[in-house]
């Protein structure tokens, strides 16, 4: 009998810490720009150097304004002397025995984010974070039981994007060459609408045709429900939209996702109705966890497809990934199937999401930083021992 596969943990060495010169990464262009005036380009140089400084580090990595050789060496010394371009440190790297490979990123302020690669037969996600811990505090996610320290920046957003791109050799690959990470996933730590001036910046960038050049339909942006900011999100970002819906009820879904307190079902469907491009090419998908013995009777099933009754849509079906001191546990596998049968037989598509990465606690729901989970260990410890 062969040994078991293990996950492949790479821990990454510690770079020195940047300096505080402003950051080029995730500005937009008009930010450029004046970033460029500033430090004496010539007002009829300022677009082609806007141009050619977001050629280099979206559509080939750079990583150093010395790679940018194009540019004369005295704008590459002005560029280098005022400003810098910086990827978040990777702290580990792993690789699940499925291919998914999770991201541990130190950011500014020493703080941490995960991202998450998923390889699939015919396209590749990255998951990307928009906060460092989240507020929405849903007792089945592991993310949301670690407290929110801050919005992710615009920078620090993209360059989750440049740091799985790099570490997939993804950069000047010739046209016509199948893309590694073919879709964005905003479905990692935080709430994306809780941070929407970064978000929307950050994913333009991404689906710049001059810059990392995904299709704005190849962007998926998930949100708990902040029913304010989703007609905004179509408005001004136009990606694909997913909601985390997981109950059918307001009382069940108030417990699972407490944002349901302040904007309840019927004003959320509202929103997902009203929502700009809404059409059968385009839909929104419904995100829905299945709890044993909560949200998974076949009741539940009939009173969601009755809710979504109109919304061109798909529902997701996530079988529950567990994490340690988690209050739920996963729905039987006949169960699921039960309850995707009705949601199908209604004319609706429910795909069953298979778990990937949860050797590594990859999994939907199971983003947590490292520096957290300790934290949390070693209080658990003291307190069992009374230390």
């Amino acid at each position: 009998m062969s040994a078991p596969i293990t996950p492949d943990l790479v821990t990454i060495p510690r770079k020195q810490s940047p300096d505080s010169k402003p950051d080029l990464i995730g500005l937009r262009r008009d930010a450029l720009k004046t970033a460029f005036a500033n430090i004496g380009t010539p007002e009829k140089q300022l677009n082609m150097r806007v141009n050619q400084i977001w050629g280099w580090m979206y559509q080939k990595g750079a990583t150093s304004f010395d790679d940018m050789t194009n540019l004369s060496k005295d704008f590459r010394a002005s560029l280098a002397e005022n400003f810098q371009i910086t990827r978040p440190e990777i702290v580990t790297r792993q690789i699940s025995t499925d291919g998914t490979r999770k991201y541990l990123l130190r950011i500014a302020g020493g703080h941490e984010v995960e991202a998450v690669y998923i390889p699939e037969k015919n396209r590749g996600t990255l998951c990307i974070s928009s906060q460092i811990g989240c507020t929405l505090t849903c007792p089945f996610c592991h993310t949301g039981t670690q407290k929110l320290v801050r919005n992710l920046t615009a920078g620090e957003i993209v360059s989750q994007i440049l740091i799985a791109r790099d570490d997939l050799e993804e950069w000047d690959k010739p046209a016509g060459d199948k893309r590694l990470i073919s879709n964005i996933v905003l479905m990692g730590m935080g709430e994306p609408l809780y941070n929407f001036d970064n978000v929307r910046d950050a994913m333009l960038i991404a689906m710049d045709n001059e810059g990392i050049s995904l299709s704005r339909r190849r962007i998926t942006l998930s949100t708990s429900g902040v029913v304010p900011e989703i007609i905004r999100t179509g408005a001004e970002i136009g990606c694909m939209l997913a909601i985390s819906f997981h109950a059918t009820t307001d009382d069940i879904r108030d417990k699972l996702v407490p944002i349901n307190r302040k904007h309840k079902i019927a004003e959320l469907l509202q929103a997902c109705r009203d929502y700009p491009r809404l059409s059968n090419s385009e839909r929104i998908t419904f995100e829905y966890v299945m709890l044993k013995g909560i949200n998974d009777s076949n009741a539940d099933a009939r009173r969601l497809v009755k809710l979504i009754s109109g919304i061109p849509a798909k529902i997701n079906l996530i079988p529950f990934n567990p994490w340690p001191g988690s209050p739920y546990a996963r729905s039987d596998w006949e169960r699921i199937e039960a309850f995707a049968d009705i949601v199908n037989d209604a004319g609706y598509a429910s795909p069953i999401r298979t778990p990937r990465g949860e050797d590594i606690m990859a999994a939907c729901g199971q983003l947590k930083s490292a520096t957290e989970r300790q934290r949390k260990s070693a209080k658990k410890i003291a307190q069992e021992t009374g230390t």
